[in-house]
């Protein structure tokens, strides 16, 4: 691998120059006695010529043999060639074969034959050789440096809150639970709490662009279970403010990806274009009518209802951009979002609307300490386990407010992606609990023990499979392996294949059936049931 510390990008690659280049095997074109070598790089593509005349034969060979997606290295002389993809070409005076590839690619890479999501994200590595792919990536790169630095104009200083908690930011629902040194705790839904605190000290404004985890049964295309929040909370703020800051995010994220060119060329974003401001501001109470007039609901909505999915696209349509809805109803919106002074039924709360679905939520916070605790008692939870919390408003915090942004919502949502996991790399949902996929079989079958116990004959041979047979069948307690592990809820196996666990006082079907790897695959009586989102 000598000369890669001169190595050239492809796409800087100038005529009349003698360089070197290194990079993927994109595409080999045989045509007789010339050949082409099309190697791919961060930058872009190069044309590699092979005149096999005249070049040395191992040359050749060394070249035409590589199979995609290969990594070589090649030095030669740049030429101009206006029928060449870029419109330079090289001829190689040295190829070296660095790392090979396997022949047999599990997707294409070149995008000429497409592949399913699923596929895409058991092959990130892969995948992210489309030039599609990458350019999300580089583009969700921009908008959270743009985002960052709008925070910094609005004085605001970046923090870091954690991510392992005693308790939840609303309480003990939708919590992932840990074992923290022989304690419970759990990954945190939200960093509001905590930016609160910040907030009465005197640094006064603060955001937050990081993790976080919500054990939401959820599985659409806009729902994540690790997911990237984008937050703000100011003091001496209300909401007002609050939502003029939020305007002032999105737009500027907008524009850093106006200025990504090449990438919105690459996803075929030609006619994206910046949101007008200011964003319309609809009550609650606007909502629900224009939301009812639309005619998209079975059932009027009436006070008090949250707006289900239908409603926020029909209401999006109707709208045609980004717009607010304000003055919530108290009793929908969190202890900790402040009511109206002069009508305490009205929540300072609010929600920023793509067309597409809903973007941002936020508030006024209530910075008084009894009216916060009131708050925390009419939604049902104890204020002593927030004392971490509640204790800081006995010493003095200002009025403020904030709100919580979802970052791939809003790379999802500017891209115009049909899927949030596209912009992710490592997707964390209900089914995914690694690069590769947690499945979900329907297993309805009675007779379904006696197909297992066939995929153990034809994994192990007959004499393994006869031994686990007896072992899991008769030897087991129900539902565990030979490590204690329960069977129901994990997602490690002892050893590859099948596992059937059997009880006298429950059939096979009853449980759950596991594959190695790690896949749960959960019988119907087990699975999760659907949310109302599901269905979008």
């Amino acid at each position: 691998m000598e000369g890669l510390e001169n190595r050239t990008y492809a796409g800087e690659a100038e005529p009349g120059t003698e360089t070197a280049v290194a990079g993927w095997v994109h595409e080999v074109r045989d045509l007789g006695g010339i050949a082409f070598v099309i190697l791919r790089d961060t930058t872009g593509k190069i044309q590699v010529k092979f005149e096999k005349d005249d070049a040395d034969d191992d040359l050749v060979k060394t070249g035409l043999n590589a199979a995609r997606e290969s990594v070589i290295r090649v030095v030669g002389e740049v030429t101009e060639e206006p029928r060449a993809p870029t419109g330079v070409e090289m001829v190689p005076s040295e190829v070296e074969l660095i790392s090979e590839a396997d022949t047999e690619l599990p997707l294409d890479p070149s995008g000429k034959v497409g592949a399913e999501l699923s596929t895409r994200l058991d092959n990130r590595t892969l995948d992210l050789r489309r030039a599609e792919s990458q350019a999300i990536f580089e583009i969700r790169a921009e908008i959270f440096r743009a985002v960052r630095e709008a925070f910094r104009q609005a004085d605001a200083t970046e923090i870091n809150t954690p991510k392992i908690v005693a308790t939840g930011t609303e309480g003990g629902t939708e919590l992932f639970p840990i074992t923290y040194f022989g304690e419970e705790a759990f990954m945190n839904q939200s960093p509001q709490l905590f930016k609160q605190l910040i907030a009465g000290s005197n640094i006064e404004r603060v955001f937050e662009i990081g993790p976080i985890f919500r054990a939401e049964e959820h599985n659409t295309p806009r729902h994540l279970n690790e997911a990237t929040s984008i937050d703000f909370e100011g003091a001496f703020c209300d909401h007002r403010d609050a939502m003029e800051i939020c305007q002032q995010v999105i737009v500027a994220a907008a524009e850093a990806v106006t200025e990504c060119e090449s990438q919105r060329e690459a996803l075929e974003l030609d006619e994206f274009t910046v949101p007008d401001t200011p964003f319309p501001r609809l009550t609650y109470e606007e909502a629900i009518q224009r939301i009812n007039a639309t005619g998209a609901l079975d059932e009027q909505l009436v006070w008090g209802d949250d707006l289900p999915t239908e409603g926020e696209h029909a209401l999006g349509e109707d709208v045609g951009q980004h717009y607010f809805i304000t003055d919530w109803p108290s009793d929908i919106k969190p202890f900790y979002i402040k009511d109206h002074d002069d009508d305490p039924d009205l929540s300072t709360g609010f929600d920023l609307m793509h067309p597409r679905m809903e973007l941002v939520s936020g508030g006024q916070r209530e910075h008084r300490y009894d009216r916060l605790i009131e708050g925390f008692e009419q939604q049902g939870l104890n204020p002593d386990e927030f004392g971490y919390y509640t204790e800081m408003f006995q010493y003095g915090v200002p009025p403020h407010a904030g709100w919580g942004l979802g970052g791939e919502r809003l790379v999802m949502t500017m891209l115009g992606l049909d899927n949030i996991r596209e912009a992710v790399l490592f997707p964390r949902d209900r089914q995914r609990l690694s690069p590769w996929a947690t499945f979900t079989i329907h297993e309805t079958w009675r007779w379904s023990g006696l197909v297992v116990r066939v995929c153990n004959c034809v994994w192990f041979g007959l004499g393994f499979a006869f031994v686990r047979i007896l072992l899991l069948g008769s030897f087991h307690s129900p539902g565990r392996l030979s490590d204690s592990r329960p069977v129901f809820g994990t997602t490690h196996s002892l050893w590859p294949g099948w596992y059937w666990p059997c009880s006298a006082d429950r059939g096979p079907t009853e449980w759950p059936l596991m594959i190695s790897g790690g896949h749960t695959i959960q019988s119907p009586r087990e699975r999760p049931s659907r949310s109302r989102d599901d269905k979008y």
